[in-house]
């Protein structure tokens, strides 16, 4: 006979420790293919092959005068990489230490990321609140002849 306080080993593994008297339940991710994203969403968890990566700005930080760089300044590096999956390829923005993580040829899961617009086309982006993690190569092949960034969208304002 099961009492009100027994749970599941199901839940028990999903649960974080408790925080201010109550316990946070994990939820699975949903991993989203390419094809299926869509402009101002976020929260995409997906797999994805590295197509190309191009260094578009790789500014050093200047360390002549201590007084006008920030505290803890760094190097900012950003590139813009070609990632897809089987339906489809997107723009991806990768900034400073995720530059290294984005190599050409190589697999990653990407956690928690973005579309931006930037100038009317959607880029993927991960901001602090997400992660890039390099995994085994995957075994599908890259659908390069549908590139959502070559997609252009316009903002049209409906009047009631």
């Amino acid at each position: 006979m099961a009492t009100v306080n027994e749970t599941t080993a199901v839940e028990i593994e999903n649960k974080q420790p408790e925080q201010g008297g109550r316990a946070i339940v994990k939820r699975k991710p949903v991993f989203v293919k390419v094809g299926d994203l869509k402009p101002g969403t976020n929260g995409h968890t997906l797999t994805v092959k590295v197509v190309s990566s191009t260094t578009v700005l790789d500014k050093k930080s200047r360390n002549s005068s201590s007084f006008s760089s920030r505290p803890g300044a760094v190097n900012t590096r950003i590139a813009e990489c070609l990632i897809g999956d089987e339906t489809g390829t997107i723009l991806f923005t990768a900034r400073n230490d995720q530059v290294d993580l984005m190599k050409a040829g190589s697999t990653v899961i990407i956690r928690n990321a973005k579309i931006d617009m930037f100038k009317g086309s959607m880029r993927l982006a991960v901001d602090k609140w997400g992660r890039i993690e390099v995994t085994e190569p995957a075994s599908f092949t890259v659908k390069e002849d549908n590139n959502l960034s070559l997609v252009e969208y316009e903002l049209v304002n409906v009047a009631e």
